[in-house]
């Protein structure tokens, strides 16, 4: 019955959501080119919030615990499990004031009207996942990046997301080149609860009346662990705080 019900609303949903899209990316473009970092993060940031917005259309609903402890005027690497799109959209909205950055797939890096261009010049890296090698570079530039400037990695380790909820296993290399080139910065676990439920249908229709929830776990700075420490007490702080993986 909710699959049922939810095809007219995602039509109007989809229609409202790739209008969001198309306005912002001209805004990205004049804020960037004309007016700079700032002005253009602040675009990205109400894109965010809009796509948002939109997605109460279709009934979802937001709560998010942790914020206020995370750090302030360090680096910070976010290691988040990953469900959805709608994760990234949360997390650029939510916990804007870190200047998220995220480790993304090469193809999103083109042909999304808003989100490539973001990807591309917003301070993000594209990394190719069939190529481990190229991935490297890529990472350490972001790891540097994050440093000097103050701001945040997001990483999701699993590498791709899971269609249940239940965690896959995570992945260490790309933590591993944060933490290394990013000395000063804290690691902060984030648990995501209920993300994929908006696509447990697939792409079209989406999934109703979702209760997406974002808890940051205690910070833990990169130069108190020896990595393999870190790793360990990171994942188990995302995954116990994941409700799948509970009943597992």
């Amino acid at each position: 019955m909710e699959k049922i019900i939810s095809y007219p609303i995602s039509v109007i949903y989809y229609l409202l959501f790739g209008l969001c899209l198309a306005v912002f990316h001209p805004i990205q473009w004049i804020c960037l080119n004309v007016f700079g970092y700032q002005a253009h993060k602040k675009s990205v940031d109400y894109l965010n919030f809009c796509l948002l917005k939109c997605t109460n259309l279709v009934g979802t609903r937001y709560t998010i615990e942790g914020v206020d402890t995370v750090p302030k005027g360090v680096p910070i690497i976010f290691v988040a499990n990953h469900q959805s799109m709608y994760d990234i959209v949360a997390m650029i909205w939510y916990f804007r004031r870190f200047h998220c950055k995220f480790v993304s797939k090469k193809e999103l890096g083109s042909g999304i009207p808003s989100v490539s261009f973001n990807l591309k010049y917003g301070g993000s890296v594209l990394i190719d996942r069939k190529d481990p090698k190229q991935a490297i570079p890529v990472i350490k530039g972001l790891s540097e990046y994050i440093e000097k400037n103050t701001r945040s990695a997001v990483i999701f380790p699993e590498g791709t997301r899971s269609k249940t909820g239940v965690p896959k296993e995570f992945a260490q290399s790309g933590l591993k080149i944060l933490c290394k080139y990013a000395p000063s910065a804290y690691v902060v676990p984030v648990s995501i609860n209920n993300s994929w439920k908006m696509v447990k249908f697939g792409f079209f229709p989406v999934g109703l009346g979702n209760h997406l929830k974002f808890t940051a776990h205690k910070a833990l700075a990169v130069k108190d662990y020896k990595f393999e420490e870190l790793m360990e007490i990171t994942e188990k702080a995302v995954k116990e705080g994941i409700n799948e993986y509970k009943q597992v």
